[in-house]
């Protein structure tokens, strides 16, 4: 699997406890899966989930779906024991919870394989501010955004429009952008039920840039995958766009214009990702 190119509209929770939710996993059309030993499972229940996961990463397919740990965090009594048990089972990343810092990932880092690629949680004020340097490190290749932790540890009311977690999740954004090949994972919508409101938290998030949202149920995947997945209109755009500006170039012109607007280089590259994105996305529908 080519994480670099693999689609991430749709990033879902598992508990890493649960041997039918673990089961059901292998036929839901999500683009990765979270498979979680950290809030999903409780405190007496932590080394038997870690060893059921192990058997299900080892035993089950799970087919393009990119597959995530997320460990307990490094400080407490359960996260080195999940590293050590799961870190040769079969995951594609490995997830670290409570980082404020680049130097958290450390840790981490030294007691994986030297390819593993590791996403962090961005769930506390300081991690924010410290995005751009946690963004940078050299293991790290995506941000998933804690959006609840944030609320609870801003004392920040909860809105429709996330006002109040606006500066954190542009800061987010905007450091994995600035690493260059970091993905940016928009936090979850807690009412799983409401797909109104699913919709526009969708739509928001994907307008901030993220390149996909981290879901708490699988009813959440539909409505996840088309909100931040190319429409047909912006794929069509994007052919045209570079038809145009390469139709320009060879005619000497230097000047390419569809639908009224100057198309300059800067817009090929945005359409270049459009089509590549759409094509991933294809790719993985073909499974």
């Amino acid at each position: 699997m080519d994480l670099t190119t693999h689609p991430y509209r749709s990033v879902l929770y598992i508990p890493g406890s649960k041997e039918r939710a673990l089961e059901k996993a292998m036929s839901l059309p999500t683009d990765a899966i979270i498979f979680d030993l950290e809030d999903a499972v409780a405190p007496d229940a932590k080394a038997e989930a870690r060893e059921t996961l192990a058997r299900a990463l080892k035993e089950n397919d799970f087919g393009k779906r990119a597959k995530v740990v997320r460990i307990n965090a490094l400080t407490t009594e359960w996260g080195n024991e999940d590293v050590r048990v799961l870190k040769d089972a079969g995951a594609d990343i490995f997830l670290l919870p409570k980082v404020n810092t680049p130097t958290d990932v450390d840790a981490l880092a030294d007691m994986l394989a030297p390819d593993m690629p590791i996403w962090v949680m961005m769930e506390t004020p300081v991690s924010v501010f410290n995005a751009r340097e946690i963004a940078a490190h050299h293991r790290v290749t995506g941000l998933v955004t804690g959006t609840n932790d944030l609320t609870k540890d801003l004392g920040c009311r909860t809105r429709a429009d996330r006002l109040p977690l606006m500066t954190a999740l542009q800061m987010i954004v905007m450091a994995a952008r600035a690493a260059r090949g970091v993905v940016a994972i928009d936090g979850v919508y807690n009412r799983f039920r409401d797909g109104d409101g699913l919709k526009a938290e969708c739509e928001q998030g994907r307008d901030l840039g993220f390149d996909g949202k981290t879901l708490i149920h699988p009813a959440q995947i539909e409505v996840t995958n088309t909100a931040f997945a190319p429409t047909q209109s912006e794929i069509d755009l994007a052919g045209r766009q570079i038809a145009a500006y390469e139709e320009s170039m060879k005619s000497g012109q230097g000047v390419a214009v569809v639908d009224g607007q100057i198309v300059e280089n800067l817009h090929v590259v945005a359409a270049q990702r459009i089509l590549a994105k759409a094509r991933a996305i294809s790719e993985l529908a073909a499974e």
